[in-house]
C-alpha cells in the first residue's frame, strides 16, 4: 500500500472518531441523512443543469406545491434520484457493486422519464459525447464496464479513495448510458463509501468547475489526484458535521462564529473550503459545532 498522506490520515482519524461516537445513535444519523437527501438531489441535478432550486427540490420530495412551473422531466429527475439515494441507503448492508446493481440503479433513475433507455447500456449506433470527445463505441461499453468493476474489486493495494476516484473518472469517460451518467457516477461514489462505513458526500453545484477539471486533469495526466482532493474535502466536511451532532455541540453559523472569535468571515470560509477548521455546510450555509 502507498504511503499514508496527511489528507488520508486526517480522514482515517475522523472516521475513527466518528465510529466511536455513532454507537447507539442510529436515529440521529438517519435524521441527518434524511435532511441531507434534498441537498444531494439538488446539487447532483444542478450539476447537470437542472433549474430546480433547493427549496423547490425539498417541496417536490415532500409532494408539496412549488413556487414556479417546472418541466415534468425535472420533477421526475428529482423524485427518481431521491429514490435511488434512498434505495442504496436502505440496502447498505446487502447491496453489492456489480453490473446488475449499476443497471438497476439506472432503471430507478431514468424509469418514467425515458423507459426505452432505462436500465441498459448504450447499444449499436448510440454514440455520445464526453466533453469535447466521443465516448467509446457502444460495442465496447459492456466489456469496459466489466473490466472496470473487476479492477476495482481486485485491487487490494490502493487506498479506497484513490480507487473510488479512479472508478468514477473512468466510468464517466466510458459514458455507458445514453443519459444519467453523471448522476449515476456520483451515486456510486456514495455506494462505495458506505461499503466502508463512511457517510455520503455531496459534490456541490457551486464547485462544479473544480469537479469538471478533475476529468481533464485525469485525461491529460492519468492522475486521480484532483478527484481525490474533492472526495477528501467533501468527506471531511460530512464527517465533521456528524461528529459535531454526535458530540452534542452547539451548531452556529460561521458568521456568528466570526463575531465571537473576532476573525474575518472570509478567512473562516476559506478555511472551511480547505477543511482546516471543523466546519460544514447545511443548505449552502457554512456552520460549525462549538464545544
Amino acid at each position: 500500500m502507498k504511503k499514508t498522506t496527511k489528507k488520508l490520515q486526517k480522514i482515517l482519524d475522523l472516521k475513527q472518531q466518528y465510529d466511536s461516537l455513532k454507537k447507539g445513535k442510529d436515529s440521529l444519523l438517519n435524521i441527518i441523512e434524511e435532511i441531507e437527501l434534498a441537498e444531494s438531489v439538488y446539487n447532483s441535478n444542478a450539476i447537470e443543469n437542472s433549474t430546480l432550486t433547493l427549496p423547490d427540490t425539498e417541496k417536490i420530495l415532500l409532494d408539496l406545491e412549488v413556487s414556479k412551473n417546472y418541466s415534468l422531466r425535472e420533477v421526475f429527475e428529482a423524485k427518481n434520484l431521491a429514490r435511488v439515494y434512498e434505495y442504496i441507503r436502505k440496502k447498505k448492508d446487502s447491496i453489492i457493486l456489480n453490473k446488475e446493481t449499476v443497471l438497476l440503479i439506472h432503471s430507478l433513475l431514468i424509469g418514467g422519464i425515458n423507459d426505452d433507455i432505462a436500465g441498459r447500456f448504450r447499444k449499436e449506433n448510440e454514440y455520445v459525447r464526453v466533453g469535447k470527445h466521443v465516448a467509446p463505441a457502444p460495442e465496447h461499453v459492456l466489456r469496459m464496464v466489466e473490466v472496470l468493476l473487476h479492477e476495482y474489486k481486485s485491487d487490494h493495494s490502493t487506498n479506497i479513495f484513490s480507487k473510488i476516484a479512479h472508478f468514477h473518472l473512468q466510468l464517466e469517460s466510458i459514458h455507458p448510458f445514453i443519459d444519467g451518467n453523471g448522476r449515476i457516477g456520483r451515486v456510486l461514489i456514495n455506494l462505495q463509501l458506505q461499503e466502508f462505513g463512511y457517510p455520503n458526500i455531496i459534490i456541490r453545484d457551486k464547485e462544479k468547475q473544480l469537479y469538471y477539471k478533475t476529468f481533464s486533469y485525469f485525461g491529460d495526466n492519468k492522475s486521480t489526484k484532483e478527484m481525490e482532493k474533492i472526495i477528501y474535502l467533501s468527506l471531511s466536511e460530512g464527517l465533521n458535521k456528524r461528529i459535531s451532532y454526535l458530540e452534542g455541540r452547539k451548531i452556529i453559523t460561521l458568521s456568528e462564529y466570526s463575531k465571537k472569535k473576532k476573525v474575518p468571515l472570509a478567512n473562516l470560509i476559506n478555511q472551511g473550503r480547505r477543511q482546516t477548521i471543523e466546519s460544514f455546510r447545511e443548505k449552502g450555509v457554512w456552520k460549525i459545532g462549538v464545544k
